[in-house]
């Protein structure tokens, strides 16, 4: 997985009270299996709670962080481009470790057209436009920063009847598994990859570039 000796779970999520009790089952799980995992709940909304868990990240990190990887549903209009205002907060993190890796998780809503979603289609594709600018901005840093865009990922998601309509026009006929999206963040932070920047990568069973 992404970690080897620690995993810094950073759940963003306005719904505090569900998502805090699922974060504690997970960590539980993890701690089972014998990981050394820490997890912080955020309402990135609010500015200082975002500041708040900045600190936290720091202050167990020794002021330094590697990788940061950054996945979300969708947000209220009010909330568009808290995923920048964070990522500004945690540049300093990411410097200091001599090389960094943000990966963000998009869609394939934001790299091809369809007929309906456009607003979301458009958000998407606007997390891999900041991805590209901050591969460049941030280049000299040493900080790389790629976009995963998964297609059909058999989630509780994957289960409305847009998604089982996409399923039939997929090349690879099926749906695909988060353990295909999770490799491919998994790469995208290792030395391997070190020379991949400023990309958006579809994880889709080739749904992007099938035309008939």
């Amino acid at each position: 997985m992404l970690y080897r000796r620690s995993l810094q779970v950073l759940e963003h999520e306005s719904t505090r009270a569900r998502d805090e009790s699922q974060l504690n089952q997970c960590l539980q799980d993890w701690k089972m299996k014998g990981f050394n995992v820490t997890g912080s709940v955020c309402d990135i909304s609010s500015r200082a709670d975002r500041e708040k868990l900045m600190e936290a990240v720091s202050s167990l990190l020794y002021g330094t962080l590697n990788i940061l990887v950054m996945s979300s549903l969708t947000f209220s209009p009010s909330t568009h481009g808290l995923e920048f205002y964070t990522d500004m907060l945690i540049h300093p993190l990411l410097k200091a470790s001599g090389s960094g890796s943000i990966v963000f998780i998009s869609s394939v809503a934001g790299v091809v057209s369809c007929s309906v979603g456009s607003i979301y289609g458009a958000t998407k594709g606007a997390i891999s436009q900041m991805s590209r600018n901050l591969a460049c901005e941030w280049a000299n840093d040493n900080i790389r920063a790629n976009t995963i865009a998964p297609g059909v990922i058999a989630t509780p998601a994957a289960k409305t009847e847009f998604a089982k309509n996409i399923a039939p026009n997929i090349p690879m006929r099926r749906a695909g598994e988060p353990e295909e999206v999770a490799g491919m963040a998994a790469f995208l932070c290792l030395p391997a990859a070190s020379y991949i920047t400023g990309q958006t990568i579809c994880v889709d069973g080739a749904l992007s570039v099938h035309a008939f």
